[in-house]
């Protein structure tokens, strides 16, 4: 299996955080995408005779979809020899890219096929006939740079000073200190990352602080799960493995089992 990541041109990199495609050659044996809590909104594309994107029920999803803020644990799956791309945006993208209040597509996904019968008649169509991955990726920068121009709406500055600072703090940043760096009541900057991240800023910072422990378990960063919790501030080890649990859906052990046999982790936020 290859996953590879792609930095995006310039006149992107203020919305886009990378572009990424995932190639497996080998057999049957079954894929798994995620955790998907990861504080950013994205974008996937999955030929449909290459196999088909399910949710851990197994309902099939669209083949191209884009989507919001996943703070429900959740995960997808996939079978067999696939070829599948990316766009993993930056916190506040659906609203400065597409002019869509981010909230709405919390914890849901959108079917390209509805947006190409609204916006482009030929979106869906080019990117599920396109030859390769590397296609694919040309046909949505094009599409993500027209969005921009087309909607032109600007970035809220002080949205994005936020996030970048609940991401450099790994989420341990309070909010009564954000609060009083950037002068604004909890009320005003509520209202702002739900229009603009489409989660509070409480929530955001506790999806950056699972971030972090999920990378350091990857990296294998630990001699026990009580210096994970300690690093990554939780108060105890339980506190640390209830949280793991409701954004992974599994314990940091099982998780870690399953990414050793089985699973794929795509890189995020941190």
């Amino acid at each position: 299996m290859k996953f590879t990541q792609l930095a995006p041109p310039p006149h992107l990199r203020a919305y886009v955080r990378y572009f990424w495609t995932l190639e497996n050659d080998g057999d049957d044996t079954a894929t798994t995408l995620g955790p998907l809590a990861d504080g950013c909104p994205g974008f996937m594309v999955h030929p449909s005779e290459k196999g088909m994107f399910k949710d851990e029920f197994g309902n099939p999803l669209a083949p191209a979809f884009l989507y919001g803020q996943t703070i429900t644990r959740t995960s997808l799956h996939l079978t067999g020899k696939f070829s599948t791309a990316g766009i993993c945006f930056h916190p506040d993208a659906l609203k400065s890219v597409f002019g869509f209040d981010a909230h709405e597509f919390t914890d849901s996904c959108f079917d390209t096929n509805i947006w190409s019968n609204r916006r482009s008649n030929s979106l869906e169509d080019q990117l599920l006939h396109a030859a390769t991955s590397t296609e694919q990726l040309a046909i949505l920068t094009t599409f993500i740079t027209d969005e921009v121009r087309k909607n032109q709406v600007n970035p809220d500055v002080l949205t994005q000073q936020v996030v970048t600072r609940i991401m450099q703090s790994r989420g341990q940043i309070t909010l009564r200190d954000l609060q009083q760096h950037f002068s604004i009541s909890e009320r005003s900057l509520e209202r702002k990352f739900s229009q603009q991240v489409g989660i509070t800023p409480k929530v955001f910072s506790r999806v950056c602080r699972f971030q972090a422990s999920l990378q350091q378990l990857i990296n294998n960063n630990y001699s026990n799960l009580s210096d994970v919790a300690f690093d990554n501030g939780y108060s105890d080890q339980s506190h640390f493995i209830r949280t793991f649990k409701e954004f992974a859906g599994t314990s940091p052990y099982q998780f870690q089992k399953q990414a050793t046999e089985t699973a794929t982790t795509i890189p995020v936020l941190l």
